[in-house]
C-alpha cells in the first residue's frame, strides 16, 4: 500500500474545510430560496453533506443565516457531528 504524502489528519482537515465551505454556501442559498418561495435544497441533502465532513460549516451557516434553527434535528445533530469530526481529527493527530 502506498504511503500518503501527508498525515491522515491533514487530509481530514482539508476535507472538512472544503465540505464545510460547500455546506455553508448551500445553507445560504437555501435560505435565499426559502425567502423567495423557490425550489429548495432537501434536508436529506444538507444532512448528507454534513455527514461527509461539512457539519462545522453547516452549523455556522445555520446560525449566521438563521436557517433551520427551529428544527431540533439540525440544532442538535449539526453541532454534534461537527464535534465528532473535530474529535476524530484530533485523535488521528495525537495517534501519529
Amino acid at each position: 500500500m502506498p504511503r500518503l504524502s501527508a498525515p491522515l489528519w491533514a487530509y481530514c482537515l482539508i476535507l472538512y474545510a472544503v465540505m464545510s465551505a460547500f455546506l455553508f454556501v448551500m445553507m445560504g442559498l437555501d435560505k435565499a430560496k426559502a425567502r423567495r418561495s423557490a425550489w429548495r435544497i432537501s434536508e436529506k441533502t444538507l444532512f448528507v453533506f454534513a455527514l461527509l465532513g461539512g457539519a462545522l460549516g453547516g452549523t455556522a451557516g445555520m446560525f449566521l443565516f438563521r436557517h433551520k434553527t427551529r428544527h431540533w434535528t439540525f440544532r442538535l445533530l449539526f453541532p454534534l457531528l461537527a464535534a465528532a469530526q473535530l474529535a476524530l481529527t484530533a485523535w488521528l493527530y495525537l495517534k501519529q
